[in-house]
């Protein structure tokens, strides 16, 4: 009996963590299209009705919430000069699941020409349509 609660136990474990790697691989690919400017490969990975948040912090201005529709950022990574170098360094990934739904926390530090410009962290909240992750939510912080 005991074998079969062990067995049982880490063949759960092993499901877990096949999950948690499908999700982070949306998410690589959400950056991949990202850094590549390619809004096809981005919306390969969202859902139509995807929602956008940003948080910008500053001590002098205060905190500012904002909100983009898909289409205006799907815009915006199309008209990124092709002579612009900039990435998105994602610092580490903390995957939650339940069911079809998947919480991503993820720190950033976003260079621009090799310069860092600000750091945060992006949040992403997925769901799971049919065999595909799909995001749902994004909202970052911005700081310098």
């Amino acid at each position: 009996m005991k074998t079969y609660f062990i067995l049982f136990f880490l063949l759960l474990g092993l499901v877990t963590d096949a999950q948690k790697q499908e999700v982070q691989k949306t998410i690589e690919i959400f950056f991949e299209g990202f850094h590549l400017r390619d809004s096809v490969k981005i919306k390969s990975v969202c859902a139509d009705k995807m929602i956008l948040q940003s948080i910008n912090e500053s001590v002098l201005k205060g905190n500012k919430l904002s909100d983009e529709t898909a289409k205006e950022f799907y815009k915006s990574i199309a008209s990124i000069p092709s002579n612009m170098k900039f990435q998105e360094k994602i610092l580490s990934y903390n995957i939650q699941i339940d069911g079809s739904m998947a919480h991503v926390w993820a720190p950033y530090e976003f260079y621009i020409n090799d310069k860092l410009s600000h750091k945060g962290v992006n949040t992403f909240t997925l769901f799971k349509e049919k065999d595909f992750w799909k995001i749902i939510y994004l909202i970052d912080t911005r700081r310098k």
